[in-house]
């Protein structure tokens, strides 16, 4: 498991580190992608693990997105911020992909996703509002 947090989008516009977003639909597991098997969309290079992935993803790229345009779904509603992500702390909740900030946080251990999920109902029905109003 990789500890580092990154940027949704890098300065190399990058998503997600290179993690294959319709992996996490897929086969429900964090998955590196391949720079062979590239997507740009809205100006953001998206890496796949493989031509069909790659395929799937240009048929209907809304479809595999992350929400909050990859920011920590949890601070985005529980905090009103954008935090950065570990791309392989995610889980897909009503076809919808979140990702989570899961790291060291003023030097103690802290996964987003274990907050998110103590009250997953609640920030499902928040975390679009305060998007709206995040970025």
């Amino acid at each position: 498991m990789i500890s580092a947090q990154v940027q949704p989008v890098d300065k190399d516009h990058l998503a997600i580190g290179g993690y294959d977003v319709v992996s996490y639909f897929s086969a429900n597991k964090a998955t590196k992608g391949n720079a062979t098997y590239t997507v740009t969309h809205d100006g953001v290079n998206y890496h796949f693990a493989s031509v069909k992935n790659q395929k799937a993803f240009k048929a209907n790229p809304t479809k595999y997105l992350p929400q909050c345009n990859g920011y920590c779904a949890w601070g985005v509603a529980e905090k009103a911020a954008k935090f950065p992500i570990n791309p392989e702390t995610f889980t897909v909740s009503d076809g919808k992909l979140y990702l989570f900030f899961n790291g060291d946080f003023e030097g103690k251990p802290f996964n987003t996703l274990t907050e998110w999920k103590k009250e997953e109902k609640k920030y499902l029905s928040t975390v679009n509002g305060a998007w709206e109003k995040v970025k």
